[in-house]
């Protein structure tokens, strides 16, 4: 992450002091008068403080300072900061992730306000400003604070000519968007946001077909029963891109079983045989890598369509164990035929898994059913 976290730092926030403050001297249309009528250019001093201050800071807790530090220095009334934001956006190189901290400001300063338009504005500013960095972890915060009046400024944006904004209104109104506070109210409602998704699920542009693949992905996780539906609707009113979307979306689901989802991408009930999977070794030790083989058989009268993963059942820290799946790969077999897989599955260190010593097992999974578990023992530690 240390090569993440210096996506902010001090020169990167010079930069954007430098860049703000030829807004406000006017180099943008922003005149010095706009500035609570003070014709005295800002000081900065926050957020040259801030500059000073990013090193040894994690990424967001970098956007969050110098946030900050811009609430400070700025004038305290949202039109004016509004205002110089949007002269800073004439030069290109008011970009790149010194936006993060400027669209978090302008929810700051949006949603306290008490000029009930700002609220508005403060998404209409966020959308112009994501084509630079996108602004979706800041719209949550509009989203959090009035769910069906920020959905009503976010839908139109379906039909913006830029990809970015498009993007934007299936990416930002996710359910478990990564990096980004939770909805409540999203959670609570998830057909809240498929009329987005019915919208841009055959946009031309694939950056945002696969926001919107990623956001059923995340709706099958809060509601298979929405999810599966919606997947339903499209396959039956199916363009060049549904089914690609569709089987992406439904990643999750497929992993988890379920058969609303696996019928729907053609995942039928399927009479195979499965070998018994083959280890290259009984005992992995941290770091290393667990190489298995296993043979499936199509034992039924028909070419039969597989969605062949794997379950890898993790020691937990309490000695229990619990599974996680991974893919491995979809084939259609013939009738009598039978399919060779390998694999390599790698046991390291991870920030977002921790592992522990003891009986582990795998097995496959084929079309939602498991065969063939077999134990190993992780070992290193």
């Amino acid at each position: 992450m240390g090569a993440m976290n210096e996506l902010i730092n001090a020169a990167v926030v010079d930069r954007l002091r430098a860049l703000l403050d030829s807004s406000v001297r006017g180099h943008s249309g922003i005149p010095l008068t706009l500035l609570s009528g003070s014709t005295s250019p800002i000081r900065w001093t926050a957020l040259e403080a801030a500059a000073a201050g990013v090193d040894g800071l994690s990424l967001r807790e970098r956007s969050d300072l110098v946030s900050g530090a811009l609430v400070v220095d700025l004038p305290g009334d949202y039109a004016t900061v509004a205002a110089v934001f949007r002269g800073a956006l004439a030069s290109p190189e008011f970009t790149g992730w010194m936006m993060w901290p400027v669209t978090e400001t302008v929810a700051t300063l949006a949603l306290g306000s008490d000029d009930p338009a700002d609220f508005e504005d403060g998404l209409t500013l966020l959308s112009e400003l994501t084509p630079r960095l996108t602004s979706e972890f800041a719209i949550r915060r509009f989203l959090r604070a009035d769910l069906d009046r920020a959905l009503a400024v976010i839908r139109p944006w379906t039909e913006h000519p830029n990809e970015h904004v498009r993007r934007l209104a299936s990416e930002g109104t996710r359910a478990f968007l990564p990096w980004a506070v939770r909805v409540p109210a999203l959670l609570a409602a998830p057909t809240s946001t498929t009329p987005i998704l019915d919208a841009l699920r055959g946009d031309d542009s694939d950056y945002v077909r696969r926001s919107v693949a990623n956001h059923l992905n995340d709706l099958g996780r809060q509601s298979p029963d929405v999810a599966t539906a919606l997947a339903a609707r499209w396959m039956h009113q199916s363009d060049t891109h549904t089914e690609w979307v569709v089987r992406h979306g439904l990643r999750v689901l497929i992993k988890k079983a379920d058969p609303r989802a696996l019928e729907l991408l053609g995942f039928a009930v399927v009479t195979v045989a499965v070998g018994d999977v083959m280890l290259d070794a009984p005992v992995v030790e941290l770091p290393g890598e667990l190489t298995f083989t296993v043979e499936v058989k199509n034992t039924g009268t028909e070419a039969a369509r597989l969605a062949i993963d794997y379950v890898v059942h993790y020691v937990k820290s309490n000695g229990t164990t619990a599974g996680k799946v991974f893919k491995l790969t979809t084939a259609t077999v013939l009738a009598g035929e039978s399919i060779a897989l390998r694999k390599k599955h790698a046991f390291r260190p991870m920030t977002t898994r921790v592992h522990y010593p003891g009986m582990h097992a795998l097995e496959l999974q084929v079309n939602g059913q498991r065969y063939s578990r077999v134990e190993f023992e992780l070992a290193g530690f």
